[in-house]
């Protein structure tokens, strides 16, 4: 996201990825990658994880991952196949989808897909799909319950969730309640084939109801759903966002909340996270401009910590490298596991 760009970059990323997804792509020969991927990636990785202190690594083995929206760019282009050995050069473990075949590089199948990812030493672990759509055949889970799960069990993925705003029915009580009661749905019948529905929010799901501005939606949302059924994937960095907007109710009296203390009163609710990073700025009405995971002035060492040293839940959750719009995708990848896999614990 440019320093200059006076557009609403939360809508502009939901708009954005709403396009992508259910487009058209797949994979292509990996000699169009050029000098755009650096050969050392993986020594530098290595490098960085051993300069910064000698405690315990942060990050969980075998649990980084990175949502491929933010390699749109080069998967329309390259194709599957060339960005997968990227991620495996740069120490990723997972991949989390936003759209299966996103692009105009050629057809691809789910099993090819799944397939790829095996190779390179990836785990598909979760996807974004739409909510729902006017349009009945649309590809979400109001519309195509059946297809989007057949598609994910094809996949083997072990989550399957939305990156749409729980707002179907308006931002009152009773609106989240309906939305509540339909992600109940979904969740039952992703838990009947192994697999766990989730819901990945933005800012507004911190808002105050419209008919009760005393009520955060996001605390409704948490209240109406059943923990067994439906997840939640936290993005942070949308969600300090919302601290910087919303920790005022609309009269101005003062509602302050700490993201991580959602994740500490329910750990078993978030087994998915989107990794990224902000700079803080105060004139910007979101309170930060998106940066490469770290830097900007969330602190991952400290968030990461307190959830992986929980009892239990050191191998518990899936960490997902994100941004929306990154100036170069394959740095954005390759930085930001340096960055992730050089924090270590404070002894």
């Amino acid at each position: 996201m440019s320093r200059t760009d006076k557009t609403d970059p939360e809508l502009a990323h939901r708009l954005s990825r709403r396009g992508m997804l259910g487009v058209v792509a797949g994979a292509t020969v990996a000699a169009l990658l050029g000098a755009a991927a650096p050969a050392q990636a993986a020594a530098g990785t290595e490098a960085a994880a051993a300069g910064k202190g000698r405690g315990r690594p942060v990050l969980p083995p075998g649990r980084l991952g990175i949502q491929l929206y933010s390699l749109r760019d080069k998967v329309s282009t390259l194709g599957f196949a060339p960005v997968f050995a990227e991620l495996e050069k740069y120490g990723y473990d997972e991949v989390e989808f936003a759209g299966y075949t996103q692009g105009s590089a050629g057809p691809i199948t789910l099993a090819q897909l799944k397939r790829l990812a095996r190779d390179h030493g990836l785990t598909p672990i979760g996807s974004h799909v739409g909510y729902y759509s006017s349009d009945p055949n649309a590809y979400t889970f109001a519309q195509n319950l059946t297809k989007v799960l057949d598609d994910a069990q094809a996949l083997g993925l072990k989550h399957i969730g939305t990156a749409a705003g729980p707002f179907r029915y308006g931002m009152t009580v009773d609106a989240m309640k309906r939305a509540a009661h339909e992600f109940n749905t979904y969740g039952a019948a992703a838990r009947a084939r192994g697999m766990k529905f989730y819901q990945h929010n933005h800012s507004e799901e911190f808002s105050f109801a419209t008919d009760n501005p005393k009520v955060r939606l996001y605390d409704v949302l948490l209240r109406e759903t059943d923990p067994d059924l439906v997840f939640l994937e936290m993005d942070i960095f949308w969600a300090y966002v919302a601290q910087f907007r919303f920790s005022k109710r609309p009269d101005g009296t003062s509602a302050p909340f700490e993201p991580l203390d959602y994740v500490l009163r329910r750990p078993n609710r978030y087994p998915l996270f989107h990794v990224k990073d902000g700079e803080s700025d105060q004139s910007n009405p979101f309170g930060y401009r998106m940066t490469d995971v770290g830097d900007g002035d969330i602190d991952y060492q400290k968030f990461i910590s307190a959830v992986t040293r929980l009892k239990g839940h050191r191998l518990a959750h899936h960490w997902q490298a994100e941004h929306d719009n990154p100036a170069e995708s394959f740095t954005f990848a390759r930085r930001s596991s340096e960055h992730l896999h050089s924090l270590r614990e404070k002894c």
